[in-house]
């Protein structure tokens, strides 16, 4: 469900609440774009927790693959800051 960034600016945190009620997630709409998503705290948990499995998922297939090094951690700091 798209909203208004000036609705939820004029009604409120409650609004939002209210238009959960009837949608999975709300994009709020700035001057025209779809600018920002809002989620309830249980949908955004369950997509960060498919996230951290997601990256867990390709690292492990990255250490089965070889696609790994081991270093010192002051060799690896080292690393960073030349990166930078």
């Amino acid at each position: 469900m798209i909203v208004s960034a000036n609705d939820v600016k004029t009604k409120g945190v409650s609004f939002l609440g209210r238009m959960l009620e009837k949608a999975d997630e709300l994009i709020i709409n700035v001057r025209g774009k779809n600018k920002y998503v809002v989620l309830d705290i249980e949908r955004y948990e369950a997509f960060r927790q498919q996230e951290l499995d997601l990256a867990y998922l390709l690292a492990m297939k990255d250490i089965q693959e070889g696609r790994f090094k081991i270093q010192a951690s002051d060799e690896h700091l080292k690393e960073l800051v030349n990166e930078l």
